[in-house]
């Protein structure tokens, strides 16, 4: 089984999704904003990338300064919680197959993960 957890606003996100469906893969597609996934659903994520939380943060988003996550010295689980308070501070797009994840940046990235 594939997921994707993904962004229709997102254009990379929506590339990642044509190339799934370009190779034949119709995934389960988990729109992360309007259905955040949990924390031990998020630390599977992370695990499976073989990265930090703090990896997995989209840094440009205002919401990352306010919360001062771009302070130094901001222990892991923090970008955790902030993950799961905020979903829109996670970077997408995220492909899960039984072969692990890979983030989507570029879309090719998912490719080696395809059952």
């Amino acid at each position: 089984m594939t997921t994707i957890y993904h962004n229709p606003a997102c254009s990379v996100s929506r590339k990642t999704l044509a190339l799934l469906r370009e190779r034949g893969v119709e995934p389960t597609i988990v729109e992360y904003l309007k259905t955040p996934p949990s924390k031990a659903t998020l630390t599977a994520i992370v695990e499976g990338l073989g990265i930090q939380p703090s990896q997995l943060m989209r840094r440009k988003n205002k919401l990352f300064t306010e919360l001062g996550l771009d302070q130094s010295g901001v222990p892991e689980f923090c970008y955790l919680a902030a993950m799961v308070s905020h979903p829109e501070l996670i970077e997408r797009p995220i492909v899960v197959t039984a072969k692990g994840a890979r983030l989507g940046r570029p879309p090719e990235q998912v490719l080696e993960i395809l059952e």
